[in-house]
């Protein structure tokens, strides 16, 4: 497993991080199976939220982790609050609830401290000073180490970038979705802040699912990435996942590539040796599928 740095940030995670959402879909031994599988494989970077499950998703992450807590990078999410009758959740990122919240984070993830606290989404509307003030106490109390954000919008990007110490931001990325392209990996980049990518496979168009038309792409243009990827994987015996996700990590702003894993077969693809390309061949597929750029939250 390769490792790189979270930004400046003194982290240090695992090339494919574990997104832990739709682990609750495993039968507990084979959950149980499944982590302990992705530490020993190095995987040392684990992905969750206050809002999967209804919490039960931190629950089940902090018991399968405890044992090796001190090897791992923890990371979960705060701001998107349930209603109390489970119909749905509204967006709550003011100080009060945060400070609450990860208090709750912290008895369910069975550990003193989240190493990555990130807020779950953002706008421009929200009391953005109020939401930082609450992450810079949480890290001076030591129940945090570093706070970053989830977010595609340049414009909370920007101002997060501009105000605070985030260290991370997770977005969206694929050869599919090449919008972070345009100024906002640059941006991280230049500032000593890594990407927390999701989506590298584009919904799984980029691996082998049926094309359909995708951010505007026609099927024309997502068949025209997918067959590039696959006529690649094909000729070097790899999978096309494999080579979708090392398009992603040719970016040196990125920092770790976070897939959704539930079963041991999706493991084990997402650890599997990915192969290295020359230049040429990302010249290629970024002729085969035209640049993009955020149309709103600029």
């Amino acid at each position: 497993m390769n490792y790189r740095p979270v930004g400046k940030s003194g982290l240090s995670v695992s090339e494919t991080g574990f997104g832990c959402m739709s682990l609750a879909k495993a039968p507990d031994a084979e959950a149980t199976a499944i982590v302990h599988t992705a530490v020993d494989a190095g995987i040392n970077y684990f992905d969750t939220a206050d809002l999967y499950d209804k919490g039960a998703n931190e629950e089940l992450i902090g018991k399968l982790l405890k044992p090796v807590r001190s090897k791992i990078v923890l990371a979960t999410k705060v701001g998107n609050r349930w209603k109390d009758d489970g119909s749905g959740w509204d967006w709550n990122p003011t100080k009060d609830y945060i400070l609450k919240a990860v208090d709750e984070s912290l008895r369910r993830l069975q550990t003193d401290y989240i190493d990555l606290y990130q807020l779950h989404g953002g706008t421009m509307d929200d009391p953005i000073d109020e939401t930082i003030e609450a992450f810079e106490q949480l890290v001076q109390q030591g129940k945090i180490r570093h706070y970053g954000i989830s977010s595609i919008r340049p414009n909370v990007i920007r101002a997060y970038t501009e105000e605070s110490n985030i260290i991370s931001v997770m977005l969206q990325y694929s050869l599919l979705d090449r919008r972070p392209e345009e100024t906002v990996l640059d941006l991280l980049k230049t500032n000593g802040m890594g990407v927390m990518v999701r989506g590298a496979l584009a919904q799984g168009l980029l691996a082998g699912k049926a094309p359909k038309e995708y951010l505007g792409h026609p099927v024309s243009t997502v068949q025209s990435a997918a067959g590039q990827v696959k006529k690649q994987a094909t000729a070097s015996g790899t999978t096309p996942s494999a080579w979708a996700t090392q398009y992603v990590l040719n970016n040196p702003a990125v920092s770790s590539v976070v897939t959704g894993i539930s079963t041991m077969e999706q493991l084990l693809e997402a650890i599997a040796p990915r192969p290295q390309p020359d230049a040429a061949w990302f010249d290629e597929l970024e002729r085969s599928v035209p640049a993009s750029q955020y149309r709103e939250h600029r």
